[in-house]
């Protein structure tokens, strides 16, 4: 397998191209690889199981919209230590000519060790030229330089007279939709909340309103969570970031992610089209000491493509 994987990378990445038809159909070879290279069912998750046939109707002119981006998970077993790796994946039309989206996470992994080994392979990832294809190679990667993560945690934390504090980006984001009323849809942000161990809250309603603090990983991947695959009519109007060198804690404004019930604004009796009473809504950003400017006023710099 490992032979495989550095032969496919080679190959691919040798490979180069200009328009936004030839970055898909590379992409389509890089993933003909990968499924020919992990063939067993599971080991490969589309996000959309018809985004690769999406793409062939959209080559051979038989579409005319722009498919949707590629996004997958790659589950990967490490020898040694016997763990496994999700590596989630986001393909962009334009890639491999701009930057491609990973994130590795494992379960054995506290959040300090994953998002070291994150670091560690986005900077090897860096290292690539634009029009180079790098998922195999980060794949090799992550079996060839994974274990140390997961084997040596204790010494990460062991303080050292020479070693230099690690900055980490706190990032707090202010996120709209146009309303937020599905009980399927609440659950999955709440457990994306509490899985990544985020702290915020989530208004719902007419207008739904979330915000969402902690380290920027955790974070985009909650965004990235909550988005995918077919919440169209939601952005990102504000994003704060604040370099630190602890561990984030004096830096939030709440405690937990919880979801914030707030009363209908007038009476629309059972149509389930309501505004929620913004002057509660005001009072709540009043008590955790927040300004409404960021989300009435932010023009956005996340906005959904979908």
């Amino acid at each position: 397998m490992t032979r495989k994987v550095f032969l496919a990378g080679w190959f691919l990445g040798n490979m180069s191209s200009a328009s936004v038809k030839e970055c898909l159909q590379l992409q389509l070879l890089e993933m003909e690889m990968l499924l020919s290279m992990f063939p067993n069912q599971g080991e490969v998750k589309l996000e959309d199981v018809n985004a690769l046939t999406t793409i062939k109707r959209y080559l051979e002119g038989t579409r005319e919209a722009l498919p949707p981006k590629i996004e997958f998970v790659i589950t990967l077993q490490i020898e040694e230590p016997k763990v496994k790796i999700d590596l989630q994946v986001t393909m962009p039309h334009s890639y491999p000519y701009v930057a491609l989206q990973l994130f590795g996470r494992s379960s054995e992994l506290d959040r300090q060790q994953q998002l070291l080994l994150n670091r560690g392979l986005t900077s090897y990832i860096g290292t690539f030229d634009p029009g180079e294809l790098c998922v195999c190679a980060a794949i090799q990667w992550l079996q060839d330089n994974s274990a140390p993560y997961f084997l040596n945690r204790k010494l990460v934390y062991e303080p050292s007279t020479q070693a230099k504090p690690v900055k980490n980006v706190f990032l707090r984001m202010w996120i709209y939709s146009h309303h937020i009323y599905q009980q399927d849809l609440r659950k999955k942000i709440l457990d994306a909340g509490k899985r990544l161990d985020v702290t915020g809250f989530c208004m719902t309603g007419k207008p739904g309103i979330i915000c969402v603090e902690g380290f920027k990983e955790p974070c985009e991947e909650f965004w990235h969570t909550i988005r995918y695959p077919n919440w169209k009519h939601i952005s990102c109007k504000h994003a704060e970031s604040i370099e630190t060198e602890g561990n984030g804690e004096d830096l939030r404004l709440f405690h937990s992610f919880e979801e914030l019930l707030l009363e209908a604004h007038g009476d629309y009796g059972l149509r389930n089209d309501y505004h929620m009473n913004l002057g509660q809504f005001l009072e709540f950003l009043k008590k955790h000491k927040i300004k409404l400017k960021p989300i009435c006023n932010g023009r956005g710099n996340q906005k959904s493509q979908e």
